[in-house]
């Protein structure tokens, strides 16, 4: 009899076994407990991290956003570095309808049309928007309002805020520091679009409008950054016809710049003209006051691994 209780010992230490490790795999097993809509709003702003972006195509109002924000089935956009933090008190400006569903956020923009995207939950504060019909992610970091650095945003972007003005206007030159050739351009003007970095520069009069301005010179200008200073920045006009001119740009305002021009230890400063608003609507009389503005990749587009997983 006691090999036969031996071996019903074994029988039943096996069953006992198996009955625990099928019990462990279900007790770790949990439903998702937050619906995509939950997820959206979990942020009041969600940075859309460009420079992220997998995949060789372009969904145009991502392109363009700095932020975006779901409320309510309405999603506000940034598109502008002018008034960034405080236009629409932080949210920026109302361009489209969304609706959001099963981990698929369908978006009605009021100008660049209907978009779908599937919706992947990366971590804590970062999530991803799939678009089957290009085969390309976005990936967009979450924060609160009153977390947001949103002067890292604005000094990160400079090249853009020059952009959104149709021209700035010298208003100062200091009484010291010695004559040189810029001191004859009274207008600048940074161009958007192409490779982000053409300028035009006009010896106009003062007071000119700037539809008729004539521009003396158009060039390629370059912002760069100063080591351990994020507020200050460098500006490079370069001038065929003489040495470029270097910089050390300063903002004051959302519409005014300081110039120091150390070759001459001249300071200038520059008031924009003809403020653009990336607007995504279209006006009470039908017509449309937008200008197309797209963020440029600092690094080269890569191929995007995820295979369209929409059923």
């Amino acid at each position: 009899m006691k090999p036969v209780k031996l071996l019903l010992s074994f029988s039943l230490i096996a069953v006992l076994f198996t009955s625990c490790y099928t019990e462990v795999v279900v007790d770790d097993y949990e439903e998702p407990t937050i619906s995509i809509n939950q997820l959206l709003r979990s942020y009041e702003l969600w940075y859309v991290d460009i420079n992220k972006t997998i995949g060789y195509g372009e969904t145009p109002f991502l392109q363009k956003a700095f932020t975006v924000s779901f409320r309510n089935g309405t999603l506000y956009a940034n598109n502008n570095i002018v008034g960034l933090g405080s236009t629409g008190n932080g949210f920026g400006i109302a361009v489209a309808d969304y609706d959001a569903y099963d981990m698929i956020l369908d978006v009605n923009h009021d100008i660049d049309g209907f978009e779908t995207f599937d919706v992947f939950q990366i971590d804590n504060n970062t999530i991803e928007l799939y678009n089957p019909n290009n085969d390309t992610s976005y990936f967009l970091e979450g924060y609160q309002r009153s977390t947001f650095d949103y002067d890292f945003v604005f000094y990160d972007n400079i090249h853009y805020f020059l952009q959104e003005y149709e021209a700035w206007e010298k208003t100062y030159t200091s009484e010291y520091g010695a004559i040189n050739e810029f001191d004859n351009e009274m207008f600048l003007q940074f161009l958007a679009g192409g490779d982000d970095s053409t300028f035009r520069s006009s010896q106009s009069e003062n007071g000119t409008p700037v539809d008729l301005l004539y521009w003396n010179y158009t060039g390629v200008y370059g912002v760069g950054d100063v080591t351990g200073d994020m507020y200050l920045k460098t500006l490079t006009l370069d001038y065929d016809s003489f040495d470029n001119e270097y910089f050390e740009l300063s903002v004051i305002n959302d519409g005014k710049i300081e110039l120091f021009h150390p070759a001459s230890e001249t300071v200038y400063e520059f008031v924009g003209r003809g403020y653009i608003q990336y607007l995504k609507k279209t006006n009470a009389k039908g017509v449309t006051t937008t200008t197309d503005k797209m963020r440029k990749h600092r690094k080269d587009k890569v191929e995007n691994p995820r295979e369209n997983t929409r059923q």
